[in-house]
């Protein structure tokens, strides 16, 4: 499915996010929204340092939520999977999903399962994070499946209907499927290994032979994401002004880097946005001269 141009596209649904999309909507920028829900927010046991607010995490995205139901905004349920730099902008693929923007601001967070060795290495070499984009190159071969919540048992389960064994290695809960083909593993995966491409997983306990490795998670690091983009570390590298190394494309939250503070999302939320409307009057400028 491919959507109209948008002329900003936030990608994430936590604090950082929501303050991104309440701006864009402030500064009548034409918005898509995309994004997960509210992350790690409703599981905070206390909230001491957000201004104005007292209370848990519950009653904090409670709060959020009432606040975009009374502004309008819609949030777009949607996993992003990959975003491309193109010569008007930027391409973004969400499953069969895909939508095009003149400017992004990634606020997608950080993975709490972290990444593993080789993981980042073998990105592209047998490495995926988008069972949908990459399912049907492991026709018939043998592949691990990392599940960090049991919200992706469905992805697994559309694995197998290509895979001829997939091994299932469920985070922090007990993974149940109706394929014949995959079988659970209780097991913590250590290290992505291989030569010119994946040839196993490495385990605590044991190593799994396979060809390639899924892992499915809330969100992919971001260089997966979007090609070319520079990080360091698990973060990307931005300016004060939330811009990164590619031109139209901003980040803003915890993907940015510490303190993960609800706060500093926030904050990076809005002024990634006047940022990318800065970026946006400078092409209308240019288009303008043009004509």
């Amino acid at each position: 499915m491919m959507n109209e141009n948008y002329q900003i596209a936030v990608i994430g649904g936590g604090i950082a996010g929501q303050a991104a999309a309440l701006t864009a909507k402030s500064l009548r920028l034409k918005l898509l929204w995309l994004g997960e829900g509210y992350g790690k927010a409703d599981r905070a046991e206390y909230i001491r340092n957000y201004p104005a607010f007292t209370g848990d995490g519950a009653a904090f995205t409670d709060a959020l939520e009432k606040q975009r139901v009374a502004e309008g905004l819609a949030l777009t349920p949607a996993r992003v999977d990959g975003v491309y730099k193109t010569a008007d902008g930027f391409f973004i693929t969400a499953g069969k999903q895909s939508f095009s923007a003149q400017s992004v601001v990634l606020a997608i967070g950080v993975e709490a399962a972290g990444v593993i060795a080789g993981e980042r290495e073998f990105l592209g070499r047998g490495v995926s994070y988008c069972a949908v984009c990459d399912g049907a190159l492991y026709r018939g071969k043998n592949i691990a499946v990392v599940l960090s919540d049991e919200k992706f048992a469905e992805e697994a389960e559309y694995l197998a209907g290509f895979a001829s064994n997939v091994y299932c290695v469920c985070r922090g809960f007990e993974g149940r499927f109706r394929a014949e083909n995959i079988q659970t593993v209780s097991d913590t995966p250590i290290a992505v290994v291989g030569e010119e491409r994946v040839n196993g997983l490495r385990l605590i306990k044991s190593e799994l032979a396979v060809d390639g490795v899924f892992f499915l998670k809330n969100s992919a690091p971001p260089e997966a994401l979007v090609g070319g983009l520079e990080t360091e570390g698990n973060f990307v590298k931005v300016t004060r002004s939330g811009e990164t190394n590619l031109k139209g494309l901003f980040a803003a939250g915890d993907i940015t880097g510490t303190p993960y503070q609800f706060a500093k999302a926030a904050g990076e939320g809005l002024v990634a946005v006047y940022s990318a409307r800065a970026y946006l009057n400078t092409l209308a400028q240019k288009e303008r001269e043009r004509s």
